[in-house]
C-alpha cells in the first residue's frame, strides 16, 4: 500500500456537494492500492450537516483533524445572523435586496479574504502537517478546491518537502460563475490571479472535472490538465441487495410523508440548491402555461424542490401562481437521495446562465444518471453537461431562450407518463461511476510517483 494524504475542507458528518467527491476517491483508492490519510477541520463552517454520509469512510481510515479560525462569527454578528444559521454558498440570497451591511461584507470578503475566508488555516496546517510527515511519510499529497486556501497549504507542504503533489478542481478560481459579484479591487483581483498561477505552475499535476474547464486552464498553464469527472456511487442505488434487503414498500416508509405524496403524480424533482443565475424564468412560465392549456396535466402535476432557494426562485413560483404544485424542502440525507429519485417521473437540471455556462457539470448530473430517469436540463447544448446527457441517451439539454421547445418537451414527458410509457434505458453511465473514476485517480497517482 502507498499512502497519500488528502487535504479537504469538506468531509463527514458535513454535508453538501463539497463532500461527495473525495470521500468517495478515499473509499475506494484502497481498492487500487493507495491508502489515504485524510487532514481537515475539526469545526468547518459548512452548508448542511449529513451523519449518514460517515458510513461511506472505511474502518480504519485515518482522519486528522485541526481547529480551523473562521471570520463566521464577526459576519453573522454583524448581520444580525445567529450563531447556528447556515451560511449560503454561491450567492443565493433569502431577501430580494440586498442592503449595505450585505454588500460591505461581500466587499470585505473578496477584498481582505483571500484566497478566501480560511485563509488563516494554511500556516498553522502547513506547520502541522510538515512535522506528521517527518513521521508519517507518504508518496503523494492530493489539495481539493473550493476553497482554494487547500490549494496553498499543498503549495507550501510542496515548498518544504518537496512530495509529489495534486491539485484536485471541483470548480474554478478566477473563472468561477460568481467571481464577478465579489467587488474586487484591481489589487485583489491581482492577488487571487497570482496565487492561482502559482498553484498551477507548481502542482505536479493538475486535475479538473470535464473539458470546457481543461481548455480554460490550458490557457493559464500553458499545457491541459488531466480531466477526472464527478460521478456517482452504485452503492447509492444498490441499497436493496448490497445494504438493505427490505421490500421497495417498507424502505419508503423511511421517506418523508409529505415528499412521498408526488410518486402518483407527475413529479418533476429538483436536487441541490438553486441561486438566481439556476433559475429560469422559462422553466415556469411553460409549467404555468401547460396548467392552463391542459386541465389533466394540472390536476396530476407535482414540483419537488429539495434544497435551498433564492429569492428569486420563490418569486417565480409567486408570479406563476404554482404554489399548489410546488413542494419545498429544506434538505434531506444523501442516504434518502436515490429514494426519491426512484419515484419521480422527471429530474430537473438547471445550469447557470454565466459566462462559464459551458463548463458546469453539478453533481446532481451523475446521480440523475444513476437513478435511470429522464433528466430535463435547461442550458447550453454545447456544453460538457449536454454532451454527457448526450452521450449516455439520458435527457435532453434546452437552450436558455428557448421556451417554446421546452414547453413542448415537458408536455411530450407528461404525454409519456400519463400513457405510462415514460422511460428511458441509459447507455454508458458505468464510465461515471465512483469505483471506475477511483481507478483513473489511482493511475495518475501512479505517474505522479513515477509508476506505471
Amino acid at each position: 500500500m502507498k499512502t497519500v494524504l488528502v487535504i479537504t475542507y469538506y468531509w463527514p458528518p458535513s454535508g453538501g456537494a463539497g463532500v461527495q467527491r473525495w470521500l468517495k476517491f478515499v473509499k475506494y483508492l484502497p481498492e487500487y492500492g493507495w491508502s489515504p490519510v485524510v487532514y481537515t477541520p475539526m469545526n468547518p463552517e459548512v452548508p448542511a450537516d449529513d451523519p449518514s454520509l460517515l458510513r461511506d469512510i472505511l474502518p480504519g481510515t485515518t482522519v486528522l483533524k485541526r481547529r480551523i479560525c473562521e471570520p463566521y462569527r464577526m459576519y453573522k454578528r454583524f448581520l444580525g445572523m445567529k450563531p447556528g444559521d447556515r451560511i449560503n454558498a454561491g450567492f443565493l440570497r433569502e431577501k430580494e435586496k440586498q442592503g449595505l451591511k450585505e454588500n460591505l461584507s461581500v466587499w470585505v470578503r473578496g477584498n481582505l479574504f483571500i484566497p478566501d475566508a480560511r485563509k488563516y488555516w494554511i500556516r498553522p496546517s502547513i506547520r502541522f502537517l510538515k512535522k506528521y510527515l517527518a513521521r508519517h511519510p507518504v508518496q503523494a499529497v492530493i489539495t481539493s478546491g473550493p476553497p482554494h486556501s487547500m490549494h496553498l497549504v499543498g503549495l507550501g507542504l510542496k515548498k518544504q518537502t518537496g512530495i509529489p503533489w495534486m491539485a484536485d478542481f471541483r470548480d474554478p478560481w478566477t473563472d468561477i460563475d460568481f467571481y464577478d459579484q465579489l467587488k474586487l479591487s484591481r489589487r485583489a483581483d491581482r492577488k487571487h490571479r497570482e496565487l492561482e498561477k502559482a498553484v498551477l505552475s507548481k502542482a505536479d499535476a493538475v486535475v479538473v472535472i470535464g473539458p470546457s474547464m481543461a481548455e480554460e486552464f490550458a490557457k493559464l498553464m500553458g499545457k491541459r490538465p488531466h480531466v477526472i469527472p464527478n460521478g456517482f456511487d452504485p452503492d447509492d442505488f444498490n441499497r436493496k441487495t448490497e445494504h438493505d434487503n427490505r421490500p421497495e414498500k417498507e424502505k419508503e416508509a423511511d421517506l418523508d410523508p409529505e415528499l412521498l405524496q408526488f410518486k402518483e403524480r407527475f413529479s418533476i424533482l429538483h436536487l441541490g440548491a438553486i441561486n438566481r443565475d439556476r433559475n429560469h424564468d422559462i422553466f415556469w412560465k411553460a409549467l404555468s402555461e401547460l396548467i392552463r392549456e391542459n386541465a389533466r396535466f394540472r390536476s396530476n402535476l407535482s414540483v419537488v424542490l429539495i434544497g435551498k432557494l433564492d429569492v428569486s426562485v420563490l418569486k417565480s413560483i409567486e408570479r406563476y401562481q404554482l404554489d399548489q404544485v410546488v413542494i419545498k424542502k429544506a434538505y434531506i440525507p444523501h442516504n434518502r437521495v436515490a429514494g426519491y429519485m426512484r419515484i419521480a417521473s422527471l429530474l430537473y437540471l438547471p445550469v447557470n446562465n454565466t459566462p462559464n455556462a459551458r463548463s458546469i457539470q453539478t453533481g446532481k448530473l451523475f446521480e440523475y444518471l444513476a437513478s435511470e430517469k429522464p433528466i430535463l436540463g435547461i442550458g447550453p447544448e454545447e456544453g460538457d453537461a449536454a454532451q454527457i446527457i448526450r452521450e449516455c441517451r439520458a435527457g435532453q439539454m434546452i437552450p436558455f431562450a428557448d421556451a417554446e421547445r421546452l414547453k413542448q418537451a415537458i408536455h411530450e414527458y407528461f404525454i409519456q407518463w400519463d400513457n405510462q410509457n415514460l422511460s428511458i434505458s441509459p447507455v454508458n453511465i458505468d464510465h461515471y461511476s465512483r469505483r471506475n473514476l477511483t481507478g483513473k485517480m489511482a493511475e495518475l497517482l501512479n505517474q505522479l510517483i513515477g509508476e506505471s
